[in-house]
């Protein structure tokens, strides 16, 4: 028993939701329910900040460095955005999941998928939805920290998203956090206690 549990793969739980959905509170309170599941590191090219630590934070690489990742594939996904490069390494994650590790992604739905295809179903797909897009301008504009063409933008990438929900394992619809925290945190926990 104790030589086929020490060979146990962990499984990687992957949230993707419209840009103000709740996603990163979600996330959070499911990962004080569930101790077990650790949150995946991503890599970067900007600088260290005072307290921050490399492969803790963020593991931060030097853009030559990255630039190398890139070109032989090793991430999952990556973006560039604010000056910065930003990606899942592929190499940590197949670390995480032979090391038994369980992990939560907060990827986009093109990275969620692109996991999806790699690890297949090691991977849960959790799609957040907003009760309406009338409810998610109106929490957007809430923040109030973006202008009107800033807002169109992240509306109409959030539609987007929401067009390719049902590519996901696990859809919920966000309109009461306890309640979404309750079934999100049930579904991963199922996953994760599966062989």
């Amino acid at each position: 028993m104790a030589a086929g549990m020490a060979t146990k793969q962990g499984k990687l739980v992957v949230f993707s939701a419209p840009s103000g959905t709740g996603k990163s509170t979600v996330a959070r309170m499911v990962r004080e329910r569930i101790g077990e599941l650790g949150f995946s590191v991503s890599a970067t090219t900007r600088s260290m900040r005072p307290g921050e630590q490399d492969g803790v934070d963020y593991h931060f690489l030097s853009p030559e460095a990255f630039d190398a990742k890139v070109s032989q594939g090793g991430f999952i996904e990556h973006e560039f955005f604010f000056g910065n490069s930003y990606g899942t390494l592929l190499d940590k994650t197949i670390d995480a999941v032979d090391a038994g590790k369980h992990l939560l992604f907060d990827l986009d739905v093109k990275g969620a998928l692109n996991l999806k295809k790699i690890f297949g179903d090691r991977a849960l797909l959790v799609f957040l939805k907003p009760p309406s897009m009338e409810v998610l301008a109106e929490r957007l504009e809430g923040r109030c920290s973006e202008g009107p063409e800033a807002l169109k933008i992240r509306l109409e990438r959030a539609s987007m998203e929401l067009s390719q929900a049902d590519r996901f394992d696990f859809v919920v619809v966000n309109d009461d956090l306890e309640g979404t925290v309750d079934v999100v945190t049930k579904r991963i926990s199922q996953f994760i206690s599966q062989s």
